[in-house]
């Protein structure tokens, strides 16, 4: 089951819900499928497990350890197992983007767009300033991780802008807006970060600074044309891994003639459900 396929079907389940307040009710959405949510003492790195029961309703427990952001998001993955049909599979460690099975992913991607509604999302996206400090302000409206905030706020951002996930000091994952890709600015999976870039300057040890100008040729693939770009980032060194904000502060940096279709399917596949206009409205600025 691709991305698109699973946010189509969380947004049905939302559209079932109804959440309009925030942070949205995580016991709703276990509710909603006969679960009842348990906070018990669990392994050091497991962090729920659910079970159906004779009686056809799920016992959802998490682990009471763990922070109540990482809890939400256990609930909502819980749920996603059930209305995905997906076996659990925790041969890895949850916090790992790179060794997560196919299955453990999907339930995230559904997940994250529990607590994240679109509906309620997507406003805050266009009307929120570019950088980490705005994302971390919706993710404790949304009382969502860091990543998870980031990774949709690019997606759903009408500005050229990307979110990158690294672990290791190698790039794991990218999320770009629609009016990144049809920029052709693409971000290869695994490459090293930049030598001399913000992200790879606080996985060495360096303080955050706050956002500074970025050379795009390093970050981005074949890169040949100009443009200013903007980077801000945090380094978590328990998880070895390096989150990053990349965005152009420009509104004359247009795509290149290409084949749309051609393009995305020899990059990307299916393109995010992310319902943005293909080009931002107006430019925000580097705080």
């Amino acid at each position: 089951m691709d991305e698109l396929a699973v946010a189509m079907k969380a947004r049905d389940f939302i559209a079932q819900c109804g959440p309009s307040a925030l942070p949205v009710s995580v016991d709703s959405y276990a509710a909603k499928i006969g679960g009842v949510v348990k906070a018990e003492v669990l392994g050091e790195n497991e962090d729920a497990w659910s079970v159906k029961l004779p009686t056809g309703k799920y016992r959802i427990c998490v682990n009471c350890a763990q922070n109540g952001r990482r809890q939400r998001f256990s609930v909502c993955h819980e749920v996603a197992h059930v209305v995905l049909e997906i076996t659990a599979d925790h041969s890895a460690p949850s916090w790992s983007f790179a060794r997560r099975p196919p299955g453990e992913i999907a339930c995230d991607v559904f997940a994250a767009e529990l607590l994240l509604p679109y509906k309620l999302f997507k406003p805050r996206v266009d009307a929120s300033d570019m950088g980490l400090k705005a994302i971390g302000e919706l993710a404790d409206e949304f009382d969502a991780s860091l990543i998870s905030t980031a990774s949709r706020f690019a997606t759903f951002s009408r500005e050229l802008c990307g979110f990158v996930l690294s672990e290791g000091g190698r790039v794991r994952y990218c999320a770009r807006s629609t009016s990144l890709r049809d920029a052709r600015a693409w971000v290869k999976a695994g490459t090293a970060l930049p030598t001399d870039s913000l992200s790879a300057r606080l996985r060495e040890g360096a303080v955050p600074t706050g956002p500074e100008e970025a050379e795009p040729d390093q970050w981005f693939e074949d890169w040949d044309r100009d443009g200013s770009l903007y980077e801000d980032a945090r380094h978590f060194s328990q998880w070895d891994q390096t989150l990053t904000l990349l965005w152009f502060d420009e509104e004359d940096l247009r795509p290149q003639t290409v084949d749309r279709r051609q393009w995305e399917e020899e990059t990307q596949g299916l393109r995010e459900l992310d319902g943005n206009l293909p080009w931002p409205g107006k430019s925000k600025r580097r705080p």
